[in-house]
């Protein structure tokens, strides 16, 4: 079990009185605590959706107070990383649970909502097994050439093209992908991801401009070269910021609009 350092959590780091003498900074407690929980998810001790022990049962563990513990956890469900549930527990959060399944998913459609609009269809373009190439290598944190997956699809609203995305996964961890799975798991993709992979994507960074798209993307979204689209270029992590997807989409937003709840 890692070292638990105890220190009060007023106490100032760095330089203290003239002596000059530069003393280590640890973080307070309950942070140590909540980086051992972190640890154990990332390893699949307690997978997407399961119960973690209770509060009593890793007080107990880590030999600490239920308080450090109550505080730790406070902290990893406003990151979205458990889910508390009144009279259940606590619980790894999942892309599965209906609460979080659009928390990813910025577009909206213009008249009514998420919910009422329902699943996007999905035309899997393309899934394949290639080399990345250097911006893709950057941005997964792997070398230029190291085995990625490929996909292209087309999400369609009501029948209407609304989205291509590309998407590139690290091959080691998505290794055996297929068209197959992309088509047919019904629920959000990183809940499948969840599942056969073992992968959670925890947070994501997206970049937005306008653009124009090619005379290859505008056919298969079905408009006219000078329609503007948002394109929207996501990186998504797993637990301790490893990066595991990116992703590039173009979005139509006759239709729809993209929407972010700022708190």
């Amino acid at each position: 079990m890692s070292t638990l350092h105890n220190t009060a959590p007023d106490t100032p780091a760095g330089n203290h009185g003239s002596t000059g003498v530069s003393t280590p900074a640890f973080s307070p407690l309950y942070q140590q605590i909540k980086g051992l929980i972190l640890q154990s998810l990332e390893a699949g001790e307690w997978r997407p959706g399961e119960l973690i022990p209770s509060e009593m049962e890793l007080a107990a563990r880590f030999k600490v107070s239920q308080g450090t513990v109550r505080k730790a956890i406070d902290e990893l469900a406003a990151e979205n990383l458990v889910m508390r549930r009144q009279g259940k527990g606590t619980f790894v959060a999942t892309h599965a649970a209906q609460q979080v399944q659009y928390r990813f998913l910025k577009l909206h459609p213009d008249a009514g909502d998420l919910q009422g609009e329902g699943r996007a269809e999905r035309h899997i373009l393309d899934c394949r097994r290639l080399r990345a190439p250097a911006e893709v290598a950057r941005a997964l944190a792997l070398r230029t050439g190291d085995a990625v997956m490929h996909v292209r699809r087309i999400l369609s609203f009501a029948g209407i093209p609304t989205i291509l995305e590309d998407i590139w996964l690290p091959g080691n961890a998505f290794k055996g992908l297929t068209v197959e799975q992309m088509s047919n798991y019904q629920g959000p993709t990183y809940a499948m991801f969840e599942l056969d992979y073992g992968v959670r994507m925890v947070r994501a960074d997206e970049k937005i401009r306008a653009v124009l798209p090619d005379a290859e993307q505008a056919q298969l979204l079905g408009i006219p070269s000078t329609t503007p689209l948002l394109s929207v270029e996501r990186t998504a992590f797993t637990y301790n910021d490893v990066p595991m997807e990116l992703r590039r989409g173009l979005y139509r937003t006759d239709t729809h609009h993209y929407r972010n709840a700022l708190n």
